[in-house]
């Protein structure tokens, strides 16, 4: 279990008990010493977090949490405000696609922590003694074998503290859980164009669309088949089109870690710009499968109003749709995948990582430790209805309504954009699909775009 391993091993260094002065003093000191981590995330409620806090209190009764839950909206200006103020957490959460940006802030796992734990011990005279524990941290080796294949790309970074040595592989974080894209459908719908399975492959994708969808006069579009094709109005279009890129072979970095996505490959092709026109086709109107423009509401919104039979998703659209149409008769399918080809789904989540501005390195780390065992972890998942990010927890998922088709495709989740801005990456992707709308020959597109998502690498 990957909860053993984290704390399982434990070399003790040093044993201190407290019936002497000197060092026992000293160790007394430690372990009375008031601990106050401040932990800042997105999203989720402390009532998520509430029994990992406790259990850790059980065990430190010293240490103290301050949890905060801000807005994504104003998450990382706040995060940067505070940080420069001197007022920054402890412990903080960033996308997986924001660890390069924030890398300088991070503090990375120190190879072991020192941490001081008061036991009883004795059989027929009790006594309280406190000793300090040095324990040996996770290893890359570890997280490589216990975590999602994704994780290590995006939290394994490297680390030089000294620009006269080489650089070092680190680990910068932690996740809690991964999230992947999904393909959510409108039952009813389905139902009424004898629709009897949601498509496994993009072709019967294309073809359920095409039954789905009703186009009246001037390519008004009176019901729509799938919210996919435009930019602005479509949750998450750089995922998207990132999945379709990945799964046609699309080689998105090279091992420089350079943007190559709008490059030929050894056919001359270029697949990505294939991946672009094959989702911009379904908001062309001269295209058969047309079913979306720049006019209609915002994706979410159109699922959850009926608007639209195919909406892709994440695990935590389920409860904001539960919330916005609780009679909206949908279901959950895994995201189709190319036929014949590569089976890719797509990563995102969030990491759990310590600041370095703080004072507390060593509790900031062990208590995220703690917090991603199996034994703690599992209440967090259940409580925020969230897959999980350890291989060993995803096979409890599987017959989950709400959250199997998420775990289905953990094992085959891949992520790419290791930048120092996802923000302009994002918007790199949102003008290249706009400019293909538009008439820009692809692969002018496709290769501006590349530019300027290699300006933030």
């Amino acid at each position: 279990m990957p909860g053993k391993r984290f704390f399982g091993i434990i070399l003790l260094t040093a044993v201190l008990v407290l019936t002497g002065a000197g060092c026992g003093n000293k160790v007394e000191q430690a372990a009375a010493e008031k601990v106050t981590i401040k932990v800042w995330r997105v999203f989720d409620e402390d009532d998520t977090f509430r029994d990992i806090m406790a259990n850790y209190r059980a065990i430190h009764s010293n240490v103290s949490f301050q949890y905060r839950t801000l807005r994504f909206e104003e998450y990382q200006q706040e995060l940067l405000k505070a940080f420069a103020a001197g007022e920054g957490p402890d412990v903080f959460s960033l996308h997986n696609t924001w660890m390069g940006e924030y890398k300088n802030l991070i503090t990375p796992l120190p190879d072991s922590l020192t941490i001081p734990y008061t036991e009883v011990r004795g059989t027929i005279k009790k006594e309280t003694v406190t000793v300090l524990r040095e324990e040996p941290t996770l290893t890359q080796r570890t997280l490589k074998k216990d975590y999602v294949d994704v994780v290590a790309g995006d939290v394994i970074l490297p680390y030089q503290p000294n620009p006269k040595q080489p650089p070092e592989d680190r680990i910068y974080g932690l996740p809690l859980s991964i999230d992947t894209l999904a393909l959510f459908y409108n039952k009813d719908l389905l139902n009424a164009a004898s629709i009897a399975e949601p498509p496994a492959n993009w072709t019967q994708f294309q073809d359920d669309v095409v039954k789905l969808s009703s186009i009246g006069a001037n390519d008004e579009i009176l019901q729509s088949g799938a919210a996919i094709g435009t930019s602005a109005n479509v949750e998450r279009a750089f995922d998207i089109v990132s999945l379709l890129m990945m799964q046609n072979g699309t080689v998105m970095t090279d091992d420089r870690g350079k943007a190559v996505f709008g490059q030929p490959n050894d056919a001359r092709q270029i697949p990505g710009a294939d991946a672009v026109r094959f989702y911009t086709d379904f908001g062309n109107p001269l295209k058969e499968v047309y079913t979306w423009n720049a006019s209609q509401p915002d994706s979410f919104d159109a699922f959850a109003t009926g608007k639209t039979a195919f909406f892709f998703g994440y695990s935590y659209h389920t409860p904001l749709i539960r919330a916005r149409a609780e009679k909206l008769n949908f279901g959950i399918a895994p995201v189709p995948q190319i036929e014949g080809g590569r089976t890719v789904n797509y990563a995102n989540y969030w990491v759990e990582t310590v600041a370095k501005s703080t004072k507390n390195v060593d509790w900031a780390w062990d208590f995220i430790q703690f917090a991603a065992r199996q034994d703690q972890v599992t209440s967090y998942l259940d409580a925020a209805k969230k897959p999980p990010a350890l291989r060993v927890l995803i096979d409890s998922q599987l017959e989950d309504e709400d959250l199997s088709v998420f775990a289905s495709q953990l094992l085959l989740s891949e992520s790419w954009y290791k930048g120092d801005d996802a923000a302009v990456a994002e918007d790199a992707f949102a003008q290249l699909i706009d400019d293909i709308l538009a008439g820009v020959d692809s692969e002018e597109a496709i290769a501006q775009a590349q530019n300027k998502v290699n300006q933030t690498l």
